[in-house]
């Protein structure tokens, strides 16, 4: 079984609190670039320098090209010529994966959300859910598996939310991993990194022994949230939409609609940058907010 998981660190080093990155002069034209107020607020989580190598590229444009791709969903070979060559972006987009610089930035801006939110910086409960997603040719046969209560011969996204849906935990499965087996992954990196948690909820595809395990075990109670008895059709049910909401968030970005990535991994970074760019909308739109109070009115 090929899987992946991508649990943010429970005390993350802080980042640097000044970055010198080398200017850019590209023009903004695609509704996936990163705007000024953006950029501000998520520069200093990317790494300015290289690896002995001086900086060719604005990281702008190495981030703006990294949202371009997994906002339409093209191949690497199809970045518009305006951005770094596909080569360069790629190349970082592996590295930033697999160093944690990702990871950083998007636990960085998530918990700059809840604080301007009113919220603490860390969660106390969360939400637990799924998603299967066809594979295109591209995953190996061996990364890949059928789900049959979906239908679908591909492979799981199981992701962990806070109750304002912002992203945990993402866990990489094969589309043949039961909810309730993969849950047990799930929860051991939620205890671990988020041990403020006390509270899950979940659908009843985790229900059974995963509920006494988890109780006994870890310590996070987790309550399954059923459909109602006079239920006929779509309703929402509580706690369970706000998880429903972020796979929606997720697959606004195309290139997280269908799997297309070799690596697991890689798919669990394009399920971060869907956040990233989620997040950073958010708080650019907080920083106008802010700007538009009169100097006599804030606080």
């Amino acid at each position: 079984m090929s899987f992946y998981l991508v649990c943010g660190q429970a005390d993350p080093a802080p980042p640097a609190p000044q970055v010198q990155h080398l200017p850019t002069g590209r023009a903004r034209r695609y509704p996936s670039d990163t705007t000024d107020a953006e950029w501000q607020v998520m520069a200093r989580y990317v790494p300015a320098g290289g690896t002995g190598r001086a900086v060719s590229y604005p990281r702008r444009d190495i981030v703006d090209a990294i949202r371009y791709l997994a906002h339409n969903g093209c191949v690497w070979r199809a970045l518009p010529v305006d951005f770094p060559p596909w080569p360069t972006v790629y190349h970082y987009f592996r590295t930033w994966t697999r160093d944690g610089t990702l990871t950083r930035l998007h636990d960085g801006l998530r918990e700059q959300v809840r604080v301007a939110e009113g919220r603490n910086a860390t969660p106390t409960a969360a939400i637990m859910d799924s998603q299967s997603m066809r594979a295109a040719e591209t995953v190996a046969k061996t990364s890949r598996g059928y789900d049959a209560g979906k239908k679908v011969n591909g492979r799981k996204r199981h992701i962990v939310v806070d109750t304002t849906g912002l992203l945990l935990i993402v866990l990489v499965t094969t589309g043949a991993v039961q909810d309730r087996d993969a849950a047990r992954a799930l929860l051991w990196a939620l205890r671990t990194c988020f041990t403020g948690v006390i509270k899950v909820w979940a659908d009843a595809g985790y229900a059974g022994q995963l509920v006494d395990w988890a109780t006994q075990a870890l310590g996070p109670a987790v309550e399954i949230v059923r459909e109602l008895v006079d239920q006929v059709g779509f309703q929402v049910l509580h706690r369970r939409w706000v998880v429903e909401r972020t796979l929606s968030w997720i697959t606004r970005c195309r290139r997280t609609v269908r799997d297309y990535e070799r690596h697991p991994e890689h798919h669990a970074a394009m399920v971060q940058w869907a956040m990233v760019i989620v997040m950073t909308r958010r708080l650019a739109r907080y920083h106008r907010a802010r700007n538009s109070v009169p100097a006599d009115l804030a606080i």
